[in-house]
């Protein structure tokens, strides 16, 4: 039964037109001619017999020839196709041959161009899967290098800020600049006499336990450490914001004389030994930058505003808050200074004038 589409071969292009023809003239035409010159009786019963077997012996070479080039031309189609399979050739296959052989290669070679196609799509697929890999490493490297800075970052200011920093300035913690800041220094009260009556490893052990609590504190008002200079705390206010800088230092230091009474109530009660710190608070325009040298470099301010804030902190007696004029000025809507304070500081031909901040009692 014929299917829907199928295409039919009767031509003596065709291969099925040429074993037609073959069988005829194999099978069919020397028995006609026989029975043909029998009936005739022109010639005797031995001529026909003669006659019959050289008729038979041409239509089977005939036959023969025209199916032997039908074989010929599979074998040369066979011949082509493995040429392709072993990869000696992408050519498409071209033969005159009979109309099946012909479309036979034609399917194939239909069949190797969409195979083409499709490696060709593979490939465009494979250098596009390399390439997200190559952007998922880079990414993967990239996301490594940001919890490593932010990690270095935490050192310094606290973690809550540092998706800022690392956002705002591009993965460089700050840029070497002159920027107006508010300084606080803070130093333990005879702290000489505490460590010489301290073991050194105890020592170390409070100092950490201590520089902790204040540093929370620096980091919930948006300081930034500077450093830590043994029992002291540098604390610059205004790296990470543009307003407020004076208010954020001096709450903070109102709250780091709070936690230190406090803390310093629980250790009376465990038998440790107390102490107070003294702070010093002052506004104004410092280099900020690395400074040092190839191999070691701090992040660090500099400028006559931190050594003001150093001679102010100087001033300060355990549990005070002394401040720069400037700091006042913009704080005092917001806190009380219970006393004005004249001095004079090394290398000022004027004298300072500071303020006492009185701590509001919970």
């Amino acid at each position: 039964m014929k299917k829907v589409g199928q295409k039919t071969y009767k031509g003596f292009r065709s291969f099925a037109g040429k074993a037609r023809v073959a069988f005829y003239l194999s099978a069919i035409l020397p028995y006609l001619v026989g029975v043909y010159l029998f009936v005739d009786g022109k010639i005797d019963i031995s001529e026909i017999i003669l006659l019959f077997a050289a008729l038979a012996l041409f239509s089977m070479l005939t036959g023969f020839m025209l199916l032997r080039n039908s074989g010929n031309q599979l074998g040369l189609l066979a011949s082509e196709t493995g040429r392709i399979r072993m990869g000696e050739t992408n050519d498409s296959i071209r033969i005159e041959a009979d109309q099946e052989i012909n479309d036979i290669a034609e399917h194939f070679n239909a069949i190797v161009g969409k195979m083409h196609a499709t490696e060709s799509d593979m490939r465009e697929q494979s250098v596009q899967l390399m390439t997200y890999a190559r952007d998922i490493s880079r990414s993967f490297k990239q996301a490594k290098e940001e919890e490593r800075l932010r990690n270095k970052l935490s050192r310094y200011v606290g973690k809550n800020l540092v998706d800022k920093l690392v956002n705002e300035k591009g993965g460089v913690p700050f840029e070497n600049e002159k920027k107006e800041v508010t300084v606080l220094f803070a130093d333990i009260r005879s702290f000489t006499a505490i460590a010489e009556r301290m073991a050194a490893e105890d020592l170390v052990t409070m100092l950490n336990s201590f520089f902790d609590v204040m540093a929370e504190i620096v980091f919930a008002n948006n300081g930034v450490l500077d450093k830590f200079v043994g029992d002291q705390i540098v604390v610059v206010f205004g790296l990470l914001t543009t307003t407020g800088a004076e208010h954020d230092a001096v709450k903070a230091a109102v709250e780091m004389q709070r936690a230190t009474g406090q803390l310093m109530k629980t250790w009376k009660e465990q038998g440790k030994i107390a102490f107070g710190i003294g702070i010093g608070i002052n506004t104004g325009t410092v280099l900020v930058g690395n400074v040092g040298s190839r191999t070691r470099m701090d992040y660090t301010v500099m400028g006559d505003c931190v050594n003001v804030s150093a001679r102010l902190q100087q001033l300060a007696k355990a549990g005070e808050i002394i401040i720069g004029q400037e700091t006042h000025r913009r704080i005092r809507r917001r806190f009380k200074a219970d006393k004005r304070i004249i001095v004079r500081v090394k290398n000022k031909a004027e004298p300072l004038e500071c303020y006492r901040i009185a701590i509001p009692i919970l």
